[in-house]
């Protein structure tokens, strides 16, 4: 398969490179995808929630009414739910929410996003992401070239010129072919990669 190279500045054709079929060219799997995207999602949640049950509220233990003879039900003490300071009946506790999911499935998934991005023409390759300064308008207008408004652009070796000039423009994220994933791929309406990107992803997932 191959894809047309553009350079980042002026968006003119630099000739073409050829994206590996087994790679960029599955047919997209939408249950696979849906799997990492659930995988990722449920790996990041904090899980920090947490309210006080019924043995760690503060409060007396003591029996408050008799068992038999007041006309109303049978208690114990003040820390039971029903009561109002009681304790949360069946709250949440601090705990994981990762779920397990195969590393042959996460990397499948990883080749099914790409190839998802390939058969929708979503993405685009650009011989270079470096800059020589630091400056957010001259690269929305490198953007605005291109046509992109909402991208994901990946890089072997991130140039810190380019990511702190994307860093305030909305919609656009950066990252290495290390930290290049399912959910962040899809979220993005296109998907930027440089050649030596193609390089490092073919070579991670091959």
């Amino acid at each position: 398969m191959q894809v047309d190279v553009v350079t980042l500045s002026a968006g003119s054709k630099q000739g073409t490179v050829d994206l590996d079929e087994t790679i960029f060219g599955l047919e997209p799997r939408k249950d696979i995808l849906h799997r990492m995207v659930t995988y990722q999602l449920a790996k990041r949640q904090q899980g920090t929630h947490k309210t006080k049950e019924r043995g760690e509220v503060a409060g007396s233990t003591k029996k408050f009414v008799r068992q038999k003879g007041s006309g109303g039900a049978r208690h114990g003490n003040r820390k039971a739910p029903q009561f109002v300071g009681g304790g949360k009946a069946h709250g949440p506790r601090v705990r994981s929410h990762a779920i397990s999911l195969p590393k042959k499935v996460r990397r499948l998934a990883m080749k099914h996003a790409l190839s998802a991005k390939a058969s929708a023409s979503e993405i685009i390759v650009i011989d270079d992401a470096g800059m020589s300064e630091v400056k957010t308008k001259l690269l929305l207008g490198y953007f605005s070239n291109l046509g992109l408004s909402n991208a994901l652009v990946v890089d072997s070796q991130v140039d810190e010129n380019f990511k702190k000039s994307a860093q305030n423009i909305p919609n656009v994220d950066v990252l290495p072919v290390a930290g290049a994933n399912v959910y962040d791929i899809l979220r993005r309406d296109k998907l930027v990669l440089t050649k030596s990107a193609i390089e490092g992803l073919e070579a991670r997932l091959k």
